[in-house]
């Protein structure tokens, strides 16, 4: 019988020594077993190197690569990803407080193994307490990649999660120096869509993975500032494009409309002028700079209701659709695609 293909795993890590141990265990834990595992200390200084080295010692897949200097989380997960092996088939990352339940490997492996054009595998995942990425129907499994981008970019779907929850196809991992653009605060989405442009989604309908909440400062940061919403309008205006075709224009003005009701909204909450300040600062760089002009078309219109009821109006405008993503329609995602279509490299 052949081999079954080697899947590298990596875990960059900083000062994690908290949940590592728990995270290292759950690779061990798994039922498919062709793997190497290489844990990359980010300048720690908790025990998180101690930790990683105890389990190299025990295990002959496991190795430990340490960074020179501290990187940041995007530059510490780039180095991560360099370390995939050329011998390698699927590269899976697990970040340092995350887990995965015993199966996922395998049932990932599966999956691609019987779709050669998958190039991203996803599956449910445990956020929390939680199940989401819930975004694709049963039965389907694989969805063509350009298919399911101009879903999400319609406001469809949201199955991608963080880059613990998938398993990507290494050759697109090895392809770049850098995988994730660090000059994208949401880069491992952004590499989801790059992908897509070549390659298909694919889907196990089961729970393979654990993505711990808690506070900290990178989500204190994206959640006090709404950083989702710059990133799908950037990602819009970067895939649309190549995915939307003539459907692109009239979406990023749908899009530039929800986003201005956005920033409306904003004006009246606590931080404003940081929040303001950003979007403004990602809407010039997506190539739209912000307009006040624009701001006040879609305030104007409740102006004079505003003056005679102002404790109605914050409160009608603290209701106003505040995501890029909210749209009238939401088109319905492929079913899936037959497994005699899906292996043809032209499908």
């Amino acid at each position: 019988m052949a081999e079954s293909p080697l899947v590298s795993v990596v875990t960059p890590v900083y000062n994690g020594a908290t949940f590592l141990g728990e995270c290292v265990e759950s690779v061990l834990a798994q039922s498919y077993d062709n793997w190497e595992y290489t844990i990359v200390n980010n300048c720690s200084t908790d025990a998180s190197l101690e930790i990683a080295e105890r389990y190299a010692r025990k295990d002959s897949r496991i190795r430990v690569f340490s960074t020179d200097r501290l990187l940041d989380v995007m530059g510490s997960q780039n180095t991560a990803f360099r370390q995939v092996s050329q011998k390698a088939s699927y590269c899976k990352m697990v970040h340092a407080d995350d887990w995965l339940f015993r199966d996922c490997l395998r049932q990932m492996v599966d999956l691609g193994e019987a779709h050669p054009t998958v190039g991203i595998v996803g599956a449910y995942r445990l956020d929390g307490v939680q199940v989401d990425l819930d975004g694709l129907p049963y039965p389907s499994t694989v969805v063509p990649g350009k298919e399911l981008s101009r879903s999400m970019l319609l406001g469809g779907p949201r199955v991608f999660g963080s880059a613990s929850a998938l398993l990507y196809r290494a050759e697109f991992v090895r392809r770049r120096h850098a995988f994730f653009d660090e000059s994208d605060f949401h880069a491992d989405v952004a590499a989801c869509y790059e992908i897509l442009l070549e390659a298909d989604f694919g889907f196990v309908h089961q729970v393979l993975t654990f993505t711990r909440t808690h506070p900290g400062e990178q989500s204190s940061y994206a959640s006090r500032l709404k950083t989702y919403v710059a990133g799908r309008f950037r990602h819009l205006v970067k895939f649309g494009p190549s995915c939307l075709g003539g459907e692109y224009e009239a979406r990023v003005e749908q899009a530039l409309t929800h986003y201005y009701r956005f920033l409306a909204k904003r004006l009246v909450s606590p931080g404003a002028r940081e929040v303001l300040a950003y979007h403004r600062s990602a809407l010039e760089q997506a190539g739209y700079p912000f307009g006040w002009k624009k701001l006040l078309a879609v305030v104007l219109p409740y102006w004079a209701y505003a003056m005679k009821h102002p404790a109605e109006t914050l409160r009608l405008l603290r209701r106003l659709p505040g995501t890029v993503e909210a749209t009238p329609r939401v088109p319905s995602v492929p079913r899936a695609v037959p497994p005699t279509t899906a292996a043809r490299p032209d499908a």
